[in-house]
């Protein structure tokens, strides 16, 4: 399955599976709570590795599921869409999101 045929939830979750194989210390952090808290932890971990890395999450859902090729261009589309639901000019768009095309 390509990135194109995943849902955005499905993706967001095998971002989350990737993530979790990249951070076995917030796994051993974690290891005694619910799965629901877990669960929780996890994605507020993920949100802010995110935020760290300057990007909204799900920029760093897209990082984790496409390749590094797939994913500036990826972005930008993704990034037009919204421009394009919020009516916003794509320049401007791009200046309010610090997005450098």
């Amino acid at each position: 399955m390509t990135v194109k045929e995943l849902t955005q939830e499905q993706r967001h979750e095998q971002a989350l599976e990737k993530y979790k194989l990249d951070a076995p210390q917030l796994l051993e952090e974690i290891k005694d709570l619910s799965a629901d808290d877990q669960k929780d932890q996890i994605q507020w971990a993920f949100e802010d590795e995110a935020e760290a890395q300057g990007l909204q999450p799900w920029e760093l859902t897209l990082k984790y599921t496409c390749t590094p090729e797939e994913f500036e261009a990826k972005r930008l589309e993704l990034h037009r869409e919204a421009a394009e639901v919020l009516g916003v000019e794509w320049d401007e768009y791009c200046e309010m999101n610090n997005l450098v095309v």
